[in-house]
């Protein structure tokens, strides 16, 4: 925690609400420190302080981290001058998100978080999004190889050899030769096939240009997980919450 900060500010900060409803919260005696009622958010504490809310004991978080379910046709951007990005949604969600007061909502304030990595413009699924830009350098680096796994749904059959190929490592076009990878085939029916497929790297349409080359076309695609953190299965695609404790351990570990 930052030494004299503003109770009210602290209060909203921490607990992922507005500093509206933190001064509501203070109004009504919700707030402790250091076991007293306080109901003025003017006053400053400091990294000494013990503050509740509610009985819950509160810590000012350094770093924010968000999970979004990116959907089609949002740019894994902070700014865009012709489409929607993947901020204006954590940006919409954030008040609402905060007003929900759980241990999942949040309130960006003057927070700038970024996206981890991208995805493109019509894949959907995982995009962490964060102000820690060493954990970001750490899940982005070359020498790391984080997993990536990605859902999709393909036109054609997968061919007989195209997990050893992959395993191998394909060569994609003139351009490179990918790191070796998995895939895994889920299903076969009516010529659409349904595949895990993970990757240590993640260069421009990757996975589409990958399955090109096994004579796949890729119709659908989704990523569900990115290194320990796996997508929120009840989170609808366009929604963002704020990881937990142990989601934030597991990125990091």
């Amino acid at each position: 925690m930052a030494k004299d900060i503003r109770l009210d500010k602290y209060v909203a900060e921490s607990a992922g609400i507005t500093r509206k409803d933190a001064k509501a919260a203070l109004s009504k005696g919700r707030v402790r420190v250091n076991g007293q009622v306080v109901k003025n958010g003017d006053g400053k504490i400091s990294d000494t302080d013990e503050v509740t809310l509610d009985g819950k004991s509160l810590s000012a978080e350094e770093f924010l981290y968000l999970m979004l379910h990116k959907p089609a046709g949002v740019v894994s951007a902070t700014e865009d001058g012709r489409d929607k990005t993947v901020l204006d949604l954590v940006r919409e969600q954030s008040a609402e998100a905060a007003d929900e007061a759980g241990e999942t909502g949040y309130f960006l304030g003057k927070r700038e978080v970024f996206p981890v990595g991208r995805l493109d413009k019509d894949t959907e699924g995982l995009l962490l999004l964060t102000d820690d830009g060493e954990l970001a350098h750490q899940l982005l680096s070359p020498k790391k190889h984080v997993d990536k796994v990605y859902f999709a749904r393909l036109s054609g059959e997968v061919p007989a050899d195209a997990a050893e190929r992959f395993a191998e490592g394909i060569q994609v076009g003139q351009d490179y030769k990918a790191l070796p990878a998995e895939l895994e085939v889920l299903s076969v029916q009516d010529g659409v096939s349904e595949v895990h497929i993970t990757l240590r790297e993640g260069k421009f349409h990757q996975v589409k240009r990958m399955c090109h080359e096994i004579g796949c076309e890729v119709t659908y695609l989704k990523r569900i997980s990115m290194g320990n953190l796996v997508l929120d299965e009840v989170l609808l695609p366009g929604k963002c919450r704020k990881l937990t404790a142990e989601e934030i351990a597991l990125l990091k570990a």
